[in-house]
């Protein structure tokens, strides 16, 4: 392909599609996140997100939706990024976080009843802000908060912090050190002096934190600011005064999502197997504050994802099992679950979430291949939806996906593996693209139109899409996430071929053009699938790791590789050889397409370069694409029309429809 496909074909195609699916969305809030109920229940503040014309990300601002009438009101203006609303706990104030001063530095802005036209500026800190909380007394605010060049994890698009711009000339070099990275940090502010000090000591790197009680701190946190030190901080108490911490719990694998009652008498907190910090999807623990005696709560096989407290003695969650999304109440005296609703669509951003409302609801966007992301109320286990942010667009969206399905299948050693097909109209078998989600440790959930216009541009041009979720995938349990540890590209690339099989004897799938896709873990899966097999007609790897052992010396969380490949760099031979797919090039025979961000550090782009320059030296047609200004995943407009065009190229290229162009 050439460097500049604007004028081809597939570049208009991939363009026209995105300006029918989000142009009548222009300039209108179409996305909503981070929903917060206010302490009466009348209202639901949400991040709503628009984007103007498709050129960088959207905007988003502060938006609250009405309970009884379902009208929504932005309340802020902007410019840049308005996000994460907090109510004050008597309902007076929203405080949320905002770069309007400095593009990509967030600070905390306040919104007083009656005056929500103007938003106050609170006191700033050296840094971007992460996230807020108020405490239950209502007097300070919690910020937690990353130094300009601070890691951020895949999940956040990778890449660092925004940092300062400097007066140097071009051709001073970037220098890093031993300890260059900026350090996470915590800070209070005093509502009624509008002041901040800080709550944490140097030294300490405060990867989440929230209140537990007004007058200390339960934070996950580490003796170091890089990225890989995030999997083993243990659970803290922090005393916001001294900023000293003392920790609580250690766990052998990771946590995350700490929740403390009101009182601070009561913590809860996620252990799991994780691949990335912000996701995080396992087993709920009961935290002593005082001894950090741990004990597990049975969900009932439920992969946790998110908690909050509703009142001294009652913890809500939500969590996957399997292909569905669960949500729960724990009794804190008895430590006994209990389930209140159990849905196959899905919510939250990355993975479910919610914030609970009353004595018995959950306020959350919901969505489904055929629901188009909704505020919604869950209470008595039913759905009402409080506003509906669906469009022109996302009708003709939904009316070009063809159909979903959920389907199940037999791995070779027996276990039942489970994932979608989006089958188009007209009868099989298919073209089939296999996307493979990231991870490992994550889930392909029922989301609306699969989060993907390009799924949904493939499906309208005749091909089917499969999207597995192997071994390995969040919502079966962690023994069945820990069965990819020690295996990757073993049993859940068998999975993943055993679920193509299934789909061609059900005449879905054509065997002679099936081609596979995915990033991060995808990418890794994409590339290390066309080095064990030559059934793929095409493949297209984003983002991926291809050379384990350059993974680790250059990725900034190269301690997460020696987890889960339950190996050392350093032993010749070893996993980091047997699991590259660089290593096996000289098997491949698939012509494969590679991506990535030149900012990345999650998977650093010489991992597509080395994939690509291997599969090259053995004559096997490739094509390596780099993104300037990307980081994990290509994340900004027009760039992510060029990287659809390239893919449905690829595509239709090796293995199109007839009808492709």
């Amino acid at each position: 392909m050439d460097r500049d496909l604007r004028d081809t074909p597939e570049y208009q195609a991939v363009e026209g599609h995105f300006q029918r699916v989000l142009g009548p969305a222009f300039g209108k809030i179409s996305q909503a996140t981070d929903v917060a109920p206010s302490p009466g229940g009348r209202r639901i503040a949400f991040t709503g997100a628009k984007l103007e014309k498709l050129e960088g990300q959207p905007q988003t601002r502060i938006c609250v939706a009405d309970v009884d009438t379902g009208t929504i009101r932005e309340i802020t203006g902007g410019p840049n990024i308005d996000r994460l609303p907090a109510w004050s706990p008597d309902g007076g104030t929203v405080a949320f976080l905002s770069d309007r001063a400095a593009p990509g530095k967030h600070q905390l802005y306040l919104l007083h009843e009656g005056g929500l036209a103007e938003a106050i500026p609170g006191p700033t800190v050296d840094g971007t802000v992460e996230s807020l909380s108020w405490s239950p007394d209502g007097r300070s605010i919690l910020l937690a908060y990353a130094e300009s060049g601070a890691e951020l994890s895949g999940a956040q698009g990778s890449g660092s912090s925004a940092k300062e711009a400097d007066d140097v000339p071009g051709w001073i070099p970037e220098v890093r050190g031993a300890d260059d990275e900026g350090w996470r940090r915590l800070a209070v502010v005093d509502v009624n002096a509008n002041t901040v000090k800080a709550a944490s000591r140097d030294g300490l790197n405060v990867w989440e934190a929230v209140w537990c009680g007004s007058n200390q701190i339960a934070a996950v946190a580490s003796e170091s600011p890089g990225e890989s030190s995030w999997y083993d901080a243990p659970l803290v108490m922090i005393d916001p005064e001294s900023g000293k911490e003392r920790i609580l719990y250690r766990s052998d694998v990771q946590v995350g999502y700490p929740a403390a009652s009101p009182s601070g008498n009561r913590l809860a907190v996620v252990e799991a197997l994780c691949s990335d910090r912000w996701i995080v999807a396992g087993t709920v623990l009961m935290i002593d504050p005082d001894t950090g005696d741990a004990s597990p709560v049975d969900t009932s096989g439920t992969d946790v994802t998110y908690l909050a407290w509703r009142d001294e003695e009652r913890l809500a969650y939500v969590g996957m099992r399997n292909l569905d999304t669960v949500f729960g109440d724990v009794d804190a005296g008895s430590g006994t679950a209990s389930e209140a609703f159990v849905t196959s669509e899905a919510s939250g951003l990355f993975q479910p979430a919610f914030q609970p409302m009353g004595d018995d609801g959950y306020a959350l966007v919901l969505e489904s291949f055929d629901r188009y992301p909704e505020i919604v109320v869950v209470s008595n286990g039913k759905v009402r939806t409080i506003a509906s942010l669906a469009h022109d667009g996302s009708r003709a969206l939904r009316a070009m996906a063809g159909r979903m399905e959920r389907v199940s299948w037999t791995a070779p050693d027996g276990l039942e593996i489970h994932g979608f097909v989006v089958i188009p109209d007209g009868e099989g078998p298919h073209p089939l693209v296999v996307n493979v989600h990231g991870g490992p440790v994550s889930a392909t959930g029922n989301r609306f139109a699969m989060r993907s216009p390009l799924v949904v541009l493939l499906v309208s041009r005749g091909y089917a899409v499969f999207l597995p979720n192997p071994r390995g995938s969040a919502g079966r349990g962690q023994e069945f996430a820990r069965m990819v540890y020690g295996d990757m590209g073993g049993a859940d690339a068998q999975d993943i071929l055993s679920g193509v099989d299934a789909l061609v004897a059900q005449g879905v799938a054509d065997t002679a053009k099936v081609g596979v896709m995915g990033g991060s873990y995808g990418g890794f899966m994409s590339a290390w699938l066309v080095t064990q097999t030559d059934r793929f007609a095409a493949s297209v790897a984003l983002s991926p790791v291809t050379d384990w052992y350059s993974q680790h010396h250059t990725s900034n969380i190269g301690h997460w590789d020696q987890l889960i490949l339950e190996d050392a760099p350093g032993n010749p031979g070893g996993e980091y050889f047997r699991r590259s797919p660089v290593v096996f090039a000289d098997r491949a025979t698939t012509p494969t397409l590679v991506t990535a961000g030149l900012e990345d550090r999650c998977t650093p782009p010489g991992q597509a370069i080395e994939f690509h320059q291997a599969l090259l030296d053995h004559g096997v047609e490739s094509e390596v694409v780099l993104y300037p200004g990307e980081g994990h995943g290509v994340r900004n407009y027009p760039a992510i029309l060029d990287l659809g065009a390239r893919i449905l190229g690829w595509f239709d290229r090796h293995m199109g429809p007839e009808r492709s162009a």
